[in-house]
């Protein structure tokens, strides 16, 4: 399904020698080099800029009263609702911006209003009720006597909504980092980052940032409230920014960098003693430590955003991340753990069926991937909508026909958190009667502007809303095929002769000998890595895959979850060593045969306590052949599911010879010399060692049955060839048993000590039963000897299927040859 990916080079300019002495500083370990090139690539060319990206000390972050009037207004509001002991209602968000931007409000606004009774939160279903601010909720609120609303991570565009709210005597302070309306809306106080110059530093915050932020205004009005510091919020302002992927920089890399800092120290406690049980728990289940903004972004995240995708309601995710009752974070921890299992497979499940519905397509003649279906579940469209985009090169959007009524995009965000920078309806809030919609999400690749693609075919759709790479949207059904038409003749016309292609871009040229502790501690002066600032990606040439293998990876209880992990050793020429690597959500088999080139960032795995690449993507090298002076002497194809594929590769990449391929399991090293010593006989009488013959080792892992089953098999066919008078050959039992010759060997002496005749007739062997009640007697001194001689040779099978390949080629090529 993927199309061959176009692979880029960053520009590269060698930086000046002053400013490598520069970065060497902050890594005194190693020589700087790879950290100045990006830093150099990424625009960060001075010494104070330097600085100040890598050492948040050196920062000067913005006062929270940057946001001008706003933010006066903001506390002014707060403090009248203070004074009138108003009740106040959080209004939050249920992706993993709006559930941690609700959490810091909970705890923030908690310092001066009363928790339960002054003060609570609300958080809309996904499933009913979608982002934003909505009636129904508004109508909830008042009447539990609610007075002011504070929203966080959304409302910026809810202008009919706000003004509902108003009739009803509640006011808005709207929390916000989304698109802003033609209008200040009529709320009293709007906080949004878009109202700053974009080359401010508060420009890129998320939604959890501006609520800190406005936490923060008020710490410093009422300096002497709190009881707890205005640094307790960092840890979880941290995992919202991170999260969210938005642009790290200015304030927004500076609250990570500290956040990061408070999220080790409190795992680092005794679990009784941390200051966020559930997030501890959190991280224990998914076998981080919270050190790395990676441990957010593959770990927290995803949880946090998988319940309301599988449940609707994440009301009590902001108690996960607030409550101190160790006990009742668990139980909750557990239940967000489960959610993200399941989300895993339904992802997998729609990405299968995305995929066969890709092969049905003619992607030559297809500018955006428009797919239907009744069946998806619409909260994991996002997602494989942004795989398949990557994989194709082209923009994607998922619907799901399920069902009719309220597409749920509404006038807030996409299921993915994303916000409308306007709002389109084309037809009147569905009723029973209305026709159906479908509701789907969409992504963008190659720098095509989703948005305004989408926003051009308004008069199909019944809501849509997004930015230039993200979007969420609803239309009837029976518009569908129309606009899937408009949009796709739409992108043509202002592509021109463009192609759309999968891109993929590394940083950074090194070698296996390269990755390590090293590069990674230097690397790691990036951190914490995002948009605008992405994880490096660095190019091996000339590399090759030993010992992999790949599983289903499990949740925390044990189960087999659908999701696909590949582990494996690459190495090169640039040294004796293996590196060890993961390629998450692919087999082993689509690992290319003999000599590629790889894209991976490196990472540092805190559960195997291992430095390890990331795999991102892999091809066969341009120059690639089997048959090469540096091609190593043996390769590694065991585990391979289909050794038919593997002699097609093999073929397919040589040139002259092919690989000698094993496929059976050996059971001693006897038997593996002797096959090396086959191909170097080969080599010196072709065209000597400069062009040698590969020896491919492509043995499945073992899945033997138990040893009495196997006597009990062997008896069975020894009985039944007794009774019919057939011959049998020793190749056919082999076959039919599954066990060496030498254990056959032992058997056929076992069935003889039990009272069978065994003949040999040419190449043809004649057993006779001579009925005997010892012959399923395990116990029996002979069938014992065969018991165990086959618990041996499963024993050396399972060695020989796991050894790793550097052992092999030590062990194996020990005769000097």
């Amino acid at each position: 399904m993927p199309e061959q990916q176009q692979w880029t080079i960053a520009a590269t300019e060698q930086p000046p020698q002053w400013f490598i002495e520069a970065v060497k500083q902050h890594t005194p370990a190693s020589s700087g080099i790879y950290a100045a090139q990006l830093f150099w690539q990424r625009g960060i060319k001075d010494h104070q800029q330097l600085t100040a990206f890598i050492n948040y000390k050196a920062y000067q972050p913005a006062s929270p009263f940057e946001f001008g009037q706003e933010m006066h207004l903001a506390i002014a509001r707060l403090q009248q609702a203070d004074n009138a002991r108003e009740k106040i209602a959080i209004w939050g968000d249920f992706d993993a911006d709006g559930i941690t931007a609700t959490s810091v409000l909970w705890d923030g606004l908690g310092q001066f209003f009363k928790q339960n009774t002054q003060l609570i939160y609300y958080i809309p279903n996904r499933l009913k009720e979608s982002h934003g601010l909505n009636n129904q909720g508004i109508d909830n609120l008042a009447k539990q006597g609610c007075k002011l609303i504070v929203t966080c991570d959304t409302g910026s565009t809810n202008i009919e909504e706000i003004i509902y709210a108003k009739q009803l005597g509640i006011n808005v302070i709207v929390t916000d980092h989304h698109t802003l309306p033609a209008e200040r809306p009529p709320v009293a106080a709007i906080i949004n980052p878009r109202y700053l110059p974009r080359e401010h530093q508060l420009f890129h915050l998320s939604g959890v940032a501006v609520a800190y932020k406005l936490v923060e205004a008020l710490y410093q009005t009422l300096p002497n409230v709190a009881k707890h510091p205005l640094e307790d919020l960092l840890d979880l302002v941290a995992v919202g920014l991170i999260a969210d992927l938005v642009q790290l920089s200015g304030d927004c890399r500076y609250l990570a960098q500290l956040g990061i800092q408070r999220l080790q120290a409190d795992f680092q406690q005794p679990a009784a003693a941390r200051r966020r049980p559930g997030v501890g728990r959190l991280l224990e289940l998914c076998q981080k430590s919270g050190d790395r903004p990676t441990d957010i972004s593959f770990g927290l995240g995803p949880r946090i955003n998988a319940v309301s995708r599988i449940q609707g309601d994440a009301s009590f995710c902001v108690e996960l991340l607030t409550s101190r009752d160790a006990k009742r974070c668990n139980e909750l921890a557990e239940v967000t753990e489960l959610a993200n299992a399941r989300r895993k497979s339904l992802q997998k499940d729609v990405q299968a069926q995305v995929a066969q519905k890709l092969t049905q397509l003619d992607l030559s003649t297809t500018s955006v991937i428009v797919l239907e279906d009744a069946q998806w579940p619409a909260g994991v469209l996002g997602l494989v909508a942004g795989q398949v985009a990557q994989e194709t090169g082209r923009p994607t959007i998922l619907l799901s026909t399920e069902g009719s009524g309220e597409s749920g995009v509404g006038s807030g965000k996409d299921e993915e958190g994303i916000s409308p920078s306007s709002s389109s309806s084309s037809l009147s809030p569905s009723s029973p009667s209305s026709p159906p919609l479908a509701r789907g999400s969409a992504r963008s690749v190659n720098s095509v502007d989703l948005y305004q693609l989408v926003k051009d075919q308004a008069h199909l759709l019944h809501r849509f809303g997004g930015h230039p790479f993200a979007a969420g949207l609803s239309l009837l059904v029976e518009n569908i095929p129309l606009f899937t038409a408009a949009i796709n003749q739409q992108l043509r016309q202002s592509l021109g002769t463009t192609t759309l292609t999968p891109t993929v871009q590394a940083d950074l040229t090194l070698t296996v000998a390269d990755l390590g502790k090293e590069l990674f501690l230097e690397l790691k002066l990036l951190e914490p890595c995002g948009m605008g600032n992405p994880v490096p990606k660095l190019l091996i040439q000339n590399c090759w895959f030993e010992n992999s293998w790949h599983r289903n990876q499990q949740d925390w209880q044990g189960k087999k979850v659908q999701y696909i992990k590949t582990e494996f050793d690459i190495r090169d020429d640039s040294s004796r060593s293996v590196f060890p690597g993961i390629w998450w959500g692919h087999y082993k088999d689509e690992l290319p045969i003999g000599r590629c080139d790889c894209i991976a960032e490196l990472d540092y795995n805190t559960f195997k306590k291992r430095y390890e690449i990331r795999l991102i993507a892999v091809r066969p090298s341009v120059n690639s052949t089997l048959n090469t002076r540096n091609s190593p002497l043996i390769l590694d194809l065991r585990n391979q599911e289909h050794s038919a594929r593997a002699k097609q590769q093999l073929s397919a990449n040589s040139t002259q010879h092919s690989a000698l391929i094993i496929e059976d399991c050996p059971t001693n090293w006897d038997d593996l010399r002797a096959w090396l010593r086959r191909c170097l006989t080969i080599s010196r009488s072709t065209s000597g060692l400069d062009n040698q013959q590969q020896l491919a080792i492509a043995w499945s892992k073992p899945n033997p049955q138990p040893p009495n089953q196997i006597w009990l098999t062997l008896v069975g066919i020894a009985k039944y060839l007794s009774r019919t008078n057939q011959l049998v050959t020793r190749v056919q039992l082999l076959e039919k048993i599954g066990i060496s010759d030498q254990t056959l060997l032992v058997g056929i002496k076992a069935l003889k000590d039990l009272g069978f005749t065994v003949k040999l007739q040419d190449r043809y062997l004649q057993i006779t039963w001579h009925p005997s009640d010892n012959a399923e007697n395990f116990a029996d001194p002979a069938v014992a000897r065969f018991l165990a001689a086959v618990r041996e040779e499963q024993f050396q099978r399972q060695y020989f299927a796991e050894v790793p390949l550097s052992t092999i080629v030590a062990i194996a090529s020990s005769d000097n040859y």
